[in-house]
C-alpha cells in the first residue's frame, strides 16, 4: 500500500482544496491529511481562521479521497508523521516548492500545481470588501 500525506489549513474550503486532495490521492492508495489547528494557525502562522479547526477537520474527513485526518500542531511534526505513518509520498501545493525538500531523506516529495484563480486568501479579501 502506498501512503500519501499532505498538510493545510483548509479554511473556507474551495475547489482548489478539492483538486489538491484528488490529485494527492491519485499518487497512492491511502491519503492522510493534516489540518492545521487554530492554535498553530494563530500562534505560528499568525493567521485567524474563519472556520474552527474541528469543523475544518470534519469537512476534510468527509471528502471521499481522504482516508485519515490528523491535526497539524507544529511546523516540525512532518518528519515524525512521515515516520509514524510509513508515508511514501509527501504532497504540497507548488507555492511551497522547495520548502519541504528536507523530507526527501524520508519519502518522495511532490509539489502539485495550484488551481488558478482561487485561494482562501482571496476569498477572505473578497468577504472583507463586501
Amino acid at each position: 500500500m502506498k501512503t500519501v500525506i499532505t498538510y493545510g489549513t483548509y479554511d473556507l474550503f474551495h475547489i482548489g482544496h478539492l483538486n489538491l486532495l484528488k490529485r494527492a490521492k491519485a499518487l497512492g492508495d491511502y491519503l492522510i491529511v493534516a489540518v492545521s489547528t487554530d492554535r498553530f494557525n494563530w500562534e505560528e502562522k499568525h493567521k485567524k481562521c474563519q472556520i474552527p479547526d474541528k469543523d475544518r477537520m470534519a469537512i476534510v474527513e468527509a471528502i471521499r479521497y481522504v482516508d485519515k485526518v490528523i491535526p497539524e500542531d507544529s511546523w516540525d511534526q512532518k518528519i515524525k508523521d512521515v515516520q509514524k505513518y510509513n508515508v511514501d509520498v509527501f504532497v504540497m501545493g507548488d507555492d511551497w516548492k522547495g520548502k519541504f525538500d528536507f523530507l526527501k531523506d524520508y519519502c518522495e516529495v511532490v509539489y502539485l500545481p495550484r488551481t488558478e484563480g482561487i485561494s482562501s486568501t482571496q476569498l477572505k479579501e473578497d468577504l472583507k470588501n463586501k
